[in-house]
């Protein structure tokens, strides 16, 4: 970790830690893709077949395997370190979406084989999502975390900007086949710029087995309070978040009959709100600030989704741009709170762990959307407000106004090691 003055908190601060942009920017090619996915894959069920039930348990099965497997991810990620296991997800990433669009294309993809081939692509998931974000604050000086968490945010700002257009743009011009493969490419992309980023070295506590370090990993995360209590308010409000991507292309294509591009445009809204949100928070210092940071953006966020019920394009784009701005402070607050409170020996496996428990919300949501919607579409939306409410409320509630001490951990009688440095 590069030395710096501690009173150096400037954006720029970050430029002088060793290998952090070329970690960002591989980060940020696979998150555009990764925001290309929400969009792409429900328009190519819809277009292909004109099913929002088959899009809602794709979207559920594109995730969730993936958050079952994420205490082994994060035991994997503490025991080996990230690099490689980061890159394994992208090449995993990259030959299952290509495979979707080159079967599609072919006329060989029924349902059953689409649905396998998106909770295989979904197990190793967890590899790189929590992977790249625990190694921030081991690579990031502590007096930085805001910044490069603020960083983190705008990655998936921009992400959101550029990602969900392009994907209705190449569905509606080259179907949503070429779509998918494009997004596999952009996957290999990522790949290749983050070869050969280095692991620090720190130290791990392990058993020297695998399932026994993922239980111990469940363990630390559930009877760690934040994390907990994190876990059941962003659920919530990630309820609302996979009802809504459901609730969208359907208002959009169905009800206001516009096209796939419109339907990525309305998404990029977002990014454009959460842009000004996570520079301006990212200033802050959150300390002791996070259950405010938490609580009332998820009252905001509530109330942009019921923007939604007019069905009208504008107030669509503006509760998108909205729900945007209240992702700002959240995701900031959200972070920098889960790196305080964690030991940096458990950052791969608590940061698994919560980080699905967090997102578990999202493909239940929009498991539950697919049919709800196709019922009720205003329904669907009246459930995703008071799903952001109910967050707003755990949040408050819930989350330790201090840090109550260490989380409990294994017995005396565990081995203690560390990842090598590479």
């Amino acid at each position: 970790m590069a030395a710096m003055p501690a009173t150096d908190r400037s954006y720029r601060a970050l430029l002088a830690v060793p290998s952090l942009a070329r970690v960002i920017a591989g980060m940020q090619i696979a998150r555009v893709a990764q925001s290309m996915i929400g969009v792409a894959l429900v328009l190519f069920t819809l277009t292909e077949y004109h099913s929002a039930i088959l899009a809602g348990v794709v979207t559920f099965l594109s995730i969730a395997p993936g958050m079952v497997a994420s205490p082994i991810a994060g035991a994997l990620l503490d025991r080996h370190g990230r690099s490689r296991l980061v890159l394994l997800d992208y090449a995993v990433a990259c030959v299952s979406f290509a495979l979707i669009g080159v079967l599609a294309m072919s006329g060989h993809l029924p349902a059953w084989l689409l649905l396998l081939i998106a909770a295989v692509s979904s197990l190793t998931g967890p590899l790189s999502n929590s992977g790249l974000r625990s190694l921030f604050p081991l690579l990031v000086p502590r007096h930085l975390w805001e910044r490069i968490n603020a960083v983190d945010s705008m990655g998936y700002v921009i992400a959101t900007i550029v990602g969900p257009p392009v994907a209705g743009t190449l569905v509606a011009i080259a179907g949503g086949s070429t779509a998918l493969v494009a997004i596999g490419a952009v996957f290999a992309v990522a790949a290749v710029v983050l070869i050969g980023i280095p692991d620090p070295h720190t130290d791990v506590t392990s058993t020297g087995r695998l399932l026994l370090d993922a239980w111990q990993g469940l363990l630390y995360t559930w009877r760690n309070p934040t994390l907990r209590a994190l876990g059941f308010a962003i659920s919530a409000v990630n309820l609302a978040a996979g009802v809504v991507t459901i609730v969208i292309p359907l208002i959009v294509l169905d009800h206001l009959h516009q096209g796939p591009g419109v339907v990525g445009a309305v998404f990029a809204t977002m990014g454009i709100g959460g842009a000004v949100a996570a520079i301006a928070f990212g200033r802050l210092n959150t300390n002791g600030r996070e259950r405010l940071m938490l609580a009332v953006p998820m009252v905001g966020m509530a109330l942009a989704v019921a923007l939604l019920l007019p069905e009208h394009l504008a107030l669509l784009a503006a509760s998108m741009a909205l729900q945007g701005l209240m992702n700002g402070p959240m995701d900031v607050g959200m972070f920098t709170l889960r790196q305080r409170r964690t030991d940096p020996a458990w950052m791969g496996r608590a940061f698994a762990v919560s980080m699905n428990f967090n997102f578990a919300g999202f493909p239940i949501g929009s498991a539950i959307a697919g049919p709800l919607a196709s019922a009720s579409i205003p329904a669907a939306i009246v459930f995703a407000v008071a799903m952001a409410l109910v967050g707003a409320l755990l949040a408050w509630r819930g989350i330790p106004v201090r840090d109550e001490g260490a989380a409990w951990v294994p017995s005396p009688r565990r081995e203690v090691g560390s990842t090598p440095g590479r």
